[in-house]
């Protein structure tokens, strides 16, 4: 599967969740204290993120 989540620690210690396509990395969270933090953030974008409204920010 080309898509997937990976959970990484950051140089501060802290857990993050990153959305990748192939090698690349599409976007990531802020860093979290506990592994479970950021998988709650990884469930949380599956949940709502196929209804997540676009907002355009470019049109004046």
């Amino acid at each position: 599967m080309a898509h997937r989540f990976e959970i990484r620690k950051n140089k501060a210690g802290e857990f993050v969740a990153y959305f990748c396509y192939n090698a690349e990395t599409m976007f990531w969270t802020e860093g979290y204290s506990s592994k479970a933090s950021a998988q709650n953030a990884i469930d949380s974008i599956k949940k709502n993120g196929p209804e997540a409204e676009v907002v355009d920010k470019t049109v004046e």
